[in-house]
């Protein structure tokens, strides 16, 4: 048990608040026009200061209760100073010792949406996944918690070290994953494409959340017409970024060979009678329940366009199960690695 130096009393914790009320008082004149900015710059160095003045002094775990209530005292009116987020600063400081980042990227976030990725990532690639993915994406807090909940960091690790027996190009690759979390459509035991189909478009807020905001959709059922017969699209989406159309074919069970035959057709049709001129050629997906990797990789060893296939699951994954299978791949990288070397 650390015992308590006698300079913890009155003079130097009133020092103390005092030193922090300053801090809070000379950034509230930017406040105006650079509000959240200068909020997570002000927690930074206030756990900054924190971790420094406990050094100093060599306090035990308690000295914040007695900052926090000197706070309270000598000013009742400011918000945000409480013990639990005193700590919390201390914390994004020891977390984030390289202040460029949190001046470039983390004061780009909200304190929760800080606050939520410091706390439940187990790693700086995982904090730093999760700050670029909200920054990018322009998610709220609700949003970017149920990113998390659903394991995104880890899916999208996997997706990665999947690799595609088609030339897909990089930046077609890095927009998609390999698994899609759909938990949100609370679908019955029994239901059919079409049924998963509608409760998609019944939450697509939800469904474009989980693919990507660059998602606009177009249609459901989309028509095209071939020779003299018809073809109706599942889903088809815009997609701002690789600016190009993109379909999604839904099927509730195993993925099949001969989907590919049919979404070729589509995005040969697509490109000809659908895409402007200055668009990039359509991108397929074929969204299936589940998948054997080793006959995808046969159905697609001689695919022109750039079709991928991913599969869904309706409930939310076992983060444990997605943990243990990045370590696997991230291992077997290595060994692969030192097997060159």
């Amino acid at each position: 048990m650390t015992d308590k130096p006698a300079i913890l009393e009155d003079d130097v914790v009133s020092q103390v608040s005092r030193h922090i009320l300053d801090m809070a008082d000379a950034s509230r004149q930017q406040v105006l026009s650079h509000a959240n900015r200068e909020l997570i710059i002000l927690y930074y160095n206030v756990g900054k200061y924190l971790t420094e003045i406990s050094a100093k002094y060599k306090w035990g775990d308690g000295y914040i209760d007695n900052i926090a209530g000197s706070i309270a005292v000598a000013n009742p009116s400011i918000k945000g100073f409480d013990r639990r987020n005193l700590y919390r600063m201390k914390q994004f400081y020891l977390t984030y010792p390289d202040s460029e980042f949190v001046v470039t990227l983390s004061s780009q976030l909200s304190w929760s949406s800080n606050v939520l990725i410091m706390s439940r990532s187990k790693s700086s690639e995982e904090r730093e996944f999760y700050t670029n993915l909200a920054i990018r994406e322009r998610y709220s807090v609700r949003e970017l918690r149920r990113q998390m909940d659903s394991a995104y960091y880890e899916r999208a690790m996997l997706s990665s070290q999947k690799l595609e027996p088609v030339p897909v190009p990089s930046q077609i690759k890095d927009v998609f994953m390999d698994t899609y979390v759909l938990d949100f459509l609370d679908m019955p035991n029994d239901y059919s494409e079409d049924d998963l189909q509608q409760a998609i478009v019944n939450n697509l807020r939800d469904f474009i959340l989980e693919f990507g905001k660059d998602f606009t959709f177009v249609g459901q059922k989309y028509k095209l017409k071939v020779g003299n017969h018809d073809y109706f699209l599942d889903l088809l989406f815009f997609h701002r970024g690789l600016t190009c159309l993109v379909n999604i074919e839904l099927k509730i069970g195993e993925f099949k060979p001969e989907y590919m035959g049919k979404m070729q057709l589509y995005l040969e049709a697509l490109d000809r009678d659908v895409k402007k001129p200055y668009e990039n050629p359509s991108v397929g997906i074929i969204l299936c329940a589940s998948k054997d990797d080793e006959v995808v990789e046969y159905a697609m060893s001689r695919t022109m366009s750039p079709t991928l296939v991913a599969q869904y699951q309706l409930t939310l994954p076992d983060k444990s199960i997605l943990e243990q299978k990045l370590r696997e791949y991230v291992d077997l990288a290595e060994r692969r690695l030192l097997n060159e070397d």
